[in-house]
């Protein structure tokens, strides 16, 4: 059984898909969230669940304190529990701010339309992934991420480490099992070909005193 574990819907249960996602064990969010919440990067933040599945990693967000969460499924079976789960949620805040949307396409193709920012984001790709597709993602979300956003990316242990693109810094990996967190935050890309105008201008001659 899966289930919102703390915040405002703490202990509600959520809905699963029959089929075609593997949702993050109690075990796993429970670390996720526990060292989320020592960084002080839930409340009030603008949450991104990628590959949402039953939506539980962005919903346990709103639970907790974030402002808004946006779930991206694209399987329609999926993308209907999310939004059930989301009413779910929604019916437990008695008047706490609990803004949830659902999203059902691809990764991909919301990013390219997407316009952030946003301050925490989960990715959570099937395991079977290719690698190629995951990189592509981050890509697209790195211009997408607000100044100090986290992003977690959950994989097989026996994954290859992502491939981060500039705007994202690896952080750190746990291990939990068969499963493998990837913990990166956003980075300020310095572009090299960029030079401050005032550089290139000749001094001004001082005035006489």
């Amino acid at each position: 059984m899966t289930r919102i574990i703390a915040g405002f819907a703490g202990s509600l249960s959520l809905q699963v898909p029959r089929s075609g996602t593997r949702p993050t064990s109690d075990r796993v969010r429970e670390a996720i969230f526990s060292a989320l919440e020592a960084r002080d990067a839930i409340d009030g933040a603008t949450v991104l669940d990628l590959y949402a599945g039953s939506g539980a990693l962005g919903l346990e967000a709103v639970s907790r304190g974030a402002a808004e969460a946006v779930l991206v499924e694209r399987a329609k079976p999926a993308a209907d529990i999310c939004r059930r789960n989301a009413d779910a949620v929604r019916r437990r805040a008695h008047g706490a701010a609990a803004r949830v949307s659902v999203v059902q396409r691809a990764v991909a193709a919301y990013l390219e339309g997407a316009r952030g920012p946003f301050d925490l984001v989960f990715i959570d790709p099937p395991y079977d992934q290719p690698e190629a597709a995951l990189t592509h993602d981050l890509a697209l979300l790195a211009p997408l991420l607000a100044g100090d956003a986290v992003v977690v990316v959950e994989r097989s242990s026996r994954s290859a480490e992502p491939e981060w693109p500039a705007g994202i810094a690896p952080d750190r990996r746990r291990d939990y099992g068969e499963t493998a967190l990837w913990w990166a935050t956003a980075e300020v890309v310095v572009d090299d070909d960029v030079v401050d105008d005032d550089a290139d201008q000749p001094a001004r001659p001082s005035h006489p005193a």
